[in-house]
């Protein structure tokens, strides 16, 4: 079975002297995100999101499917996880690992079950249509923070993605192709993000978004996945070391200023984005195609 390398002894006792004395091997106070940086696809939904050396790719598609008989008037939203080859000598197609399990859970807690995305407006008619969405997250590069990543990922990407319109009449649906009528952007609720803690010295120093060598050298980690407005969605712990109360209520302090920072980003990468594919809509391209 493929493996990681691991840090030597002395590479951990190293990081771990460093933390002691309030400093990291990248330079970063401890509770510093590495550099976010945004990009989006040519289509709606597709988003490159990188955090520091990590990347994650996540991608929005949408369907009408039957809905399941128990939900006749939900819609239908699914997250789905796959790690390339390419970010980690660890991972292989077809075969789980303990990290792309728990990516796996921790984002369908934080984001699908809190409901963030209103299922009730992906329904056309009662028991019959709905609209299906995916999201497909891609791992491309592992140097740590893959949950916060991933989150940011799945988020912007429901947030950029277009559906197609409908009409109904009776039980006929017509779908509408991008150039009949502009598409229709997903109804949200709220919008979850995750913060990731990582404990050291039998949790006495606590990091924000660890890399790589230092998840492998950490005693334990608190995921943390709240919106702007303080609400919190869930909180995971992982690992033996035990935790204080006052410190884990520090720590959603701190996650509720880094979730707010976060999405004001996102927002404002989202608007940039508008404005550069915004030329005037479908009136403006259809005025073009009549005067040619």
């Amino acid at each position: 079975m493929p493996r990681e390398a691991e840090p030597s002894l002395n590479e951990r006792e190293f990081i771990h002297q460093a933390l002691r004395e309030q400093t990291r091997i990248d330079g970063r106070a401890l509770d510093a995100f590495r550099e976010l940086r945004l990009q989006f696809g040519d289509e709606r939904g597709v988003v490159d999101v990188r955090l520091g050396k990590t990347r994650v790719i996540a991608r929005i598609s949408a369907e009408v499917v039957a809905p399941y008989p128990d939900r006749k008037f939900d819609g239908i939203f699914t997250i789905t996880t796959e790690f390339s080859p390419m970010a980690s000598p660890a991972f292989e197609v077809g075969r789980y690992t303990s990290d792309e399990i728990i990516l796996s859970r921790i984002l369908e807690k934080a984001i699908r079950r809190s409901s963030a995305i209103d299922t009730e407006s992906l329904c056309i008619i009662a028991g019959l249509k709905c609209f299906f969405i995916r999201a497909d997250v891609h791992i491309i590069d592992h140097d740590g923070g893959l949950v916060d990543a991933s989150c940011i990922a799945v988020m912007t990407a429901l947030q950029h993605f277009r559906r197609p319109d409908v009409s109904v009449e009776g039980e006929n649906v017509t779908i509408y192709s991008l150039r009949e009528r502009e598409p229709v952007p997903l109804s949200m609720l709220h919008h979850p993000l995750c913060i990731t803690f990582s404990y050291y010295d039998s949790g006495e120093i606590v990091l924000v978004d660890a890399n790589r060598l230092e998840e492998q050298t950490r005693e334990g980690e608190v995921i943390i996945a709240m919106n702007m407005h303080g609400e919190v969605c869930q909180i995971s712990k992982f690992g033996g070391t035990p935790v204080d109360a006052l410190v884990l209520l520090n720590c959603t302090n701190v996650a509720l200023k880094k979730v707010q920072t976060i999405t004001k980003f996102i927002q404002r990468q989202l608007e940039e984005d508008m404005r550069k594919r915004d030329v005037g809509g479908l009136m403006a391209e259809l005025s073009a195609e009549n005067e040619r």
